[in-house]
């Protein structure tokens, strides 16, 4: 969404190559690059009037100081102590990533962190994806099955998509499964992005399926546990789903349940049945 400041400039956005099919043809960047050995060498013998930095990474904090640029805004490295440290307004931003009870007492969105990290006000401004899906919507619902493997405290069980994917069937709405499509397109970023766009509607854990069902302005039902769930903006398309009753060690940012317990468990079908089929009948 900051992308919204920055319309009548040349913008030079570097990423990782896996995320280049998010941004790859945005109206916005100017030129897209993905941050090899090569580009690194390159972008330090440029100039610019504005450089961000949005990762906590030290490397990049570190390219970060020998860019040169007018104003400089996000995370740098302190060469002192090699730690990462943020510039004037961004050390809310960092605070709240780095600080697990400050992320919890959180009330903004990231949009609004993002915004002033700039010095800016988010004012609603939508992200913009570059990428426009072929897919049609031919389905009532999609369920984004998958997480990651680094956090697996996230996921929903998997008897609790079986059991909304059968009541959803049974009152007849249309429903595709993530993880019973093709496996290329669990790979291809672009297959997936099709693959979310089929659908009116979008369950899924915390995860990237989310995201893109928010900016392909789908309705989206989020189901959370372990992270925060306020620093997510629905646009008025969707909502967060929580377990009843909440815990109080939510959000616990944990790998693994520290209770032996998945408070995911406490987020039940029959809940979503209720939620889906109240966001489909609204306008």
């Amino acid at each position: 969404p900051i992308l919204h400041l920055f319309k009548d400039d040349y913008v030079t956005w570097g990423t990782d190559s896996e995320a280049i099919p998010l941004l790859k043809d945005n109206l916005f960047i100017y030129r897209l690059m993905a941050l090899d050995f090569l580009t690194l060498q390159q972008l330090e013998h440029e100039y610019f009037d504005t450089v961000i930095n949005l990762e906590k990474i030290p490397g990049i904090c570190a390219l970060m100081k020998k860019i040169e640029a007018w104003k400089k805004f996000g995370f740098r490295l302190d060469p002192r102590t090699g730690e990462v440290k943020p510039h004037d307004k961004a050390f809310e931003a960092l605070v709240v990533s780095s600080d697990p009870e400050a992320k919890k007492q959180n009330q903004k969105t990231h949009q609004e962190l993002l915004f002033e990290m700039l010095g800016e006000k988010w004012k609603g401004e939508e992200p913009i994806l570059g990428y426009r899906p072929k897919s049609q919507e031919i389905f009532d619902v999609a369920l984004n099955t998958q997480i990651g493997a680094k956090w697996p405290t996230k996921s929903w069980p998997l008897e609790f998509w079986d059991k909304t994917e059968e009541l959803l069937q049974k009152e007849g709405f249309k429903v595709t499964r993530q993880d019973k499509q093709n496996p290329k397109i669990l790979s291809d970023l672009y297959l997936y992005m099709e693959w979310v766009n089929s659908s009116k509607l979008i369950i899924s854990n915390d995860s990237l399926g989310l995201h893109l069902g928010i900016v392909l302005k789908k309705k989206v039902l989020g189901l959370f546990g372990p992270t925060p769930h306020k620093e997510v903006y629905f646009y008025g398309r969707g909502k967060a789903m929580l377990p009843q009753p909440i815990p109080d060690c939510l959000p616990c940012f944990e790998p693994s349940c520290q209770k032996k317990d998945i408070c995911m468990r406490d987020i039940t079908p029959e809940r979503v049945v209720n939620e889906v089929r109240e966001l489909l009948t609204k306008n």
